[in-house]
């Protein structure tokens, strides 16, 4: 989420450097409902965006972390059969 916002201000830093080397530049200009718009639109439009990766970023990470998780569990589960399987192999040479 840090290089997505850090993206996001990098390019409005860059519109607005090219808003400012136009040749009929003045700050008022940068007030007027048409500029307006294509700042909102772009916000709207990179927050869109930025909303459908973090999706799909969560998602990946519920994924990675549930693998995590299985794996672990088998694990342990391995650990169990191993210890069994050694108590056995002694209760059988004891015989």
């Amino acid at each position: 989420m840090k290089g997505l916002s850090l993206t996001g201000l990098l390019l409005l830093a860059l519109a607005f450097v090219l808003f400012y080397f136009n040749d009929n530049f003045s700050v008022i200009k940068l007030f007027e409902p048409i500029t307006l718009m294509g700042i909102l639109a772009g916000i709207g439009i990179g927050l869109f965006i930025g909303g459908m990766i973090g999706y799909v970023s969560k998602g990946n990470a519920v994924k990675e972390a549930q693998l995590k998780r299985e794996f672990k569990e088998l694990q342990k589960q391995k650990a169990e059969l191993e210890k069994q399987q050694a108590v056995e192999n002694i209760n059988n040479r004891s015989l």
